[in-house]
C-alpha cells in the first residue's frame, strides 16, 4: 500500500528544519522525515479491527505543523511518549473491505470515518480510565501507554487499519465531502460548547480558516441569539463567513478600535504602543491560536469574559496573560471532539455534527475546495499551508483516492 508517514529521528527533524528556512524542498528532500513509500499490506491484529479504504482525506493543519515541522520539542506534549513512525491523515471517509470475527459494529461495504485515536477503548484497556469511561476520549489518560497493536495507515494511505471503536458510520445521506468534514466540523462543535454561548452574547470569531468556519456555524446551532462578529485577513474568507452565518465580517481591522467600536468599551493607550480595553466582547474565539492572536483576544474580552483557545501554535509562547488575573478572564482550552453536554442532551461531538446537519443547522458542503491524487503531496501540502489566501485561495485540501 502506497502511504504517508513521518519518522520520528531528531536528526532529521533538526536537519530539515534548518535547510528548510532556506528551501521549501527540504521537507521533501530524502533527509526529511516525512516518507511516501509502498508498504505490505498489514493483517488485521485482533478480531475487533477493521480494514479501511479511503476515499477522500483532508489535509488538516496538525498535519501541516508535522510535515514542515512546526513542533518545537520544548512543548508539554512533546515529553510524553509516542511511537516513531506516525501514519498522517485521520480527516478520511473510506469503504470498510475486511472486518475481524469479533466486530459487531461494521460490516465489509460501510462507509465509515475516523473518529477516535488512541484511547482506553480502542486498546481495550479495563477498567478504562474515568475519562473514557465518561466519554472523554479526548482526554485519555492512558493514551501515551501505546498499549495494545499498532494502529497501521492512514487517511493518506490506500489502507489502513483501525479498533472498531475509533470509527464512526457514515449516514447514507451525507456525499464524501460532507463526510470527510465530519473530523474538523466536530471540533467546531467542540471549540463551540467549550464558550458555553448565552443568550445575548456579543462574540467574536478570530480567523475563518475550516476550525473558524466550523466554530461559527457550530455557534450558530447551538445559541442562534448571539451577536457574531468574525476577524479575516482576505476578502474570500469574508464571503466564506457572511455566508455561514456571521453578523458581520472585519477585514485586516484593528481589532482594539473595532471592539470598542462594536460594543462600547473604552480604549486606552498606555507607552511604548501598549493598549488596553474596558468592557469588550463577552466571548472570543481564537481560531488562529498565534501569540498575538490570542494576547489581542485576552485584550479585547470582558471583565469576566471568556476566552476559548481554539487554534494552536506547537512552540513555547511569550504572552501577557495578565487580563487572566486583573480582568478575570476565563481563557479555556480545546482538544478534539469528544462527548459533549448542551441543554439537557449528552452526545458524542459527531453524533451532534450528524444531527444538525439532519436539523439544517450545520452546512458542510463547499468546505472542501481542492483535491489531488496522494502521488501530488508536495503541491498539496504547499498548498494548504499557503499564507497568501487570495494567490491561492484554498478552505480544505483533500487527497481523493479512486
Amino acid at each position: 500500500m502506497k502511504t504517508i508517514y513521518m519518522e520520528v529521528d531528531p536528526l532529521r527533524v533538526v536537519a530539515t528544519k534548518l535547510l528548510g528556512k532556506f528551501w521549501l524542498g527540504a521537507y521533501f528532500s530524502p533527509l526529511a522525515p516525512l516518507h511516501y513509500v509502498n508498504l505490505p499490506s498489514p493483517p488485521l491484529p485482533g478480531p475487533r479491527w477493521v480494514r479501511v479504504k479511503p476515499r477522500l482525506s483532508g489535509i488538516c493543519g496538525s498535519d501541516l505543523h508535522l510535515v514542515f515541522i512546526e513542533a518545537d520539542l520544548r512543548v508539554a506534549p512533546a515529553a510524553l511518549p509516542g511511537r516513531k513512525r506516525m501514519y498522517l491523515g485521520h480527516e478520511v471517509v473510506g469503504d470498510v473491505t475486511e472486518v475481524g470475527p469479533g466486530v459487531s459494529r461494521f460490516r465489509v461495504g460501510d462507509r465509515v470515518v475516523q473518529q477516535k485515536g488512541h484511547d482506553c477503548l480502542t486498546s481495550e484497556i479495563q477498567p478504562p480510565c474515568r475519562h473514557c469511561a465518561n466519554g472523554e476520549w479526548n482526554q485519555c489518560e492512558n493514551s501515551s501507554e501505546l498499549a495494545g497493536p499498532e494502529a497501521v495507515g492512514g487517511g493518506y494511505s490506500e489502507e489502513f487499519i483501525r479498533h472498531e471503536a475509533a470509527l464512526f458510520p457514515v449516514p447514507a445521506s451525507f456525499s464524501d465531502e460532507e463526510a470527510v468534514v465530519i473530523e474538523p466540523a466536530a471540533n467546531g462543535v467542540r471549540a463551540a460548547l467549550r464558550g458555553e454561548p448565552q443568550p445575548g452574547d456579543k462574540v467574536l470569531i478570530i480567523g475563518a480558516g475550516t476550525l473558524g468556519l466550523t466554530t461559527l456555524q457550530a455557534l450558530r446551532a447551538a445559541q442562534p441569539d448571539c451577536d457574531v462578529t468574525v476577524s479575516v485577513l482576505f476578502p474570500r474568507q469574508a464571503e466564506e463567513a457572511t455566508r455561514r452565518g456571521a453578523d458581520r465580517v472585519l477585514l485586516r481591522e484593528d481589532l482594539y478600535q473595532a471592539t470598542a467600536r462594536l460594543t462600547g468599551a473604552r480604549l486606552y493607550q498606555g507607552a511604548f504602543g501598549n493598549r488596553m480595553l474596558k468592557g469588550g466582547f463577552d466571548l472570543i474565539y481564537d481560531a488562529v491560536g498565534s501569540p498575538q492572536t490570542l494576547g489581542t483576544a485576552l485584550r479585547c474580552a470582558r471583565s469576566g469574559g471568556r476566552v476559548v483557545n481554539v487554534g494552536i501554535t506547537l512552540a513555547p509562547m511569550t504572552l501577557d496573560i495578565t487580563p487572566v488575573w486583573h480582568e478575570e478572564v476565563d481563557l479555556r482550552g480545546f482538544l478534539s471532539h469528544s462527548t459533549e453536554e448542551w441543554q439537557g442532551e449528552k452526545l458524542s461531538s459527531y453524533e451532534r455534527v450528524v444531527k444538525w446537519v439532519a436539523e439544517g443547522k450545520l452546512n458542510l458542503k463547499g468546505l472542501v475546495t481542492q483535491r489531488f491524487p496522494l502521488a501530488e503531496y508536495r503541491q498539496a501540502f504547499t498548498l494548504a499551508r499557503s499564507r497568501d489566501k487570495e494567490k491561492n485561495w484554498a478552505i480544505k485540501v483533500a487527497f481523493e483516492f479512486k
